[in-house]
């Protein structure tokens, strides 16, 4: 076979389209990816509306595909047919830059600061596809018992707001506000409750406040002012795509309250109120994935079942309608794409 189906972006704005495409082998260090399931992120969107632009279109995205290893490449020890693996968005670094010489981990800080980095998905194709060549090192391996279709999601969005967690290292007892009950914060109130932390959903949506609870929330409130009135936060985990929400809910931190920023969008500009964050020691720090590490932890989590990932699961040939739903706001939470 000399084809495969992919999800192809063929323009900006444009529906995505199933076509067949070359389908590639495994070259020196990469292994050849059997996709079982990919999720679509909201980072996709931003890609495929071009309002991130890493390369000219037509191309393929998706940075939370999961399947088998079917090849591996000459000069690959680290994987092996059978193996079940993740492919999260940083494949590999340069190893030749400034920054690539201080020797950090794999991680989205890489992805944004080595001169030429791989980036799956992104600026080599992606997990929508039934087959990708992968450097052997970008690919990370599932534990046992964790289904394709939950390990998807968790690859990035879990990823995300479990390292987001990890970076605020509270301490025990903290009171973590999640910000947004979306893609990613849901998985933000189920994993900080797995953690064992009093978990504070804040939401606009009424109908997302059962919801919240049952998926571990101890408090469910609509904005700062609420927050505020039930004793406040010491960590807020800032999810949502747009960060009026999150200015409002600085009322409701904390002294020395920690705002933990994943939340990206098209409009990126973050103005905080200076006397609220000077006049309380508020920290804030950018996240996004940290260090492969939280990536295996968060995938052992869902294995676990302490963390159950909330999917809508679509064939491969209605993979536009899960991008379109994606758009429209009409996903809870996550679209998983089989392949």
């Amino acid at each position: 076979m000399t084809t495969m189906k992919a999800a192809v972006v063929p323009a900006a704005k444009a529906h995505w389209e199933l076509q067949d495409v070359p389908k590639p082998e495994a070259g020196p260090h990469q292994v050849l990816v059997k996709i079982h399931a990919c999720g679509i992120c909201y980072t996709d969107a931003l890609l495929a509306e071009d309002v991130l632009n890493f390369r000219p279109f037509p191309f393929v995205t998706g940075h939370e595909g999961v399947g088998e290893v079917v090849a591996v490449g000459e000069g690959v020890t680290s994987r092996q047919v059978g193996d079940r693996v993740g492919l999260p968005i940083t494949q590999k670094p340069c190893g030749r830059c400034d920054f690539c010489r201080e020797r950090h981990p794999y991680s989205f800080v890489t992805a944004n600061n080595c001169a030429a980095p791989t980036l799956t998905g992104v600026n080599v194709d992606g997990g929508q596809a039934e087959f990708i060549a992968a450097d052997a090192n970008g690919t990370v391996l599932l534990p046992d018992g964790i289904s394709y279709e939950l390990a998807a999601p968790t690859v990035c969005a879990g990823y995300t707001v479990w390292a987001a967690l990890r970076r605020a290292n509270p301490k025990p007892g903290a009171r973590i506000a999640i910000l947004g009950v979306g893609g990613v914060g849901h998985l933000g109130v189920q994993f900080a409750k797995a953690a064992g932390f009093h978990v504070i959903a804040i939401t606009h949506s009424p109908d997302k406040h059962d919801l919240a609870r049952e998926l571990g929330a101890d408090d469910v409130v609509a904005n700062g002012a609420e927050l505020k009135q039930i004793g406040g936060a010491d960590v807020l985990l800032h999810t949502a795509p747009t960060h009026e929400p999150a200015i409002d809910a600085l009322q409701g931190l904390k002294p020395w309250a920690k705002i933990i920023l994943m939340g990206i969008s098209a409009n990126d500009t973050f103005a905080f109120p200076a006397l609220a964050l000077t006049g309380h020691s508020f920290e804030i720090i950018g996240s996004a994935h940290n260090s492969p590490e939280y990536l295996a932890e968060a995938l052992e989590i869902v294995a676990r079942g302490a963390v159950k990932p909330m999917v809508e699961v679509f064939p491969k040939e209605r993979v536009d309608e899960a991008y379109q739903r994606l758009l429209n706001g009409e996903l809870r939470f996550k679209a998983v794409v089989t392949y």
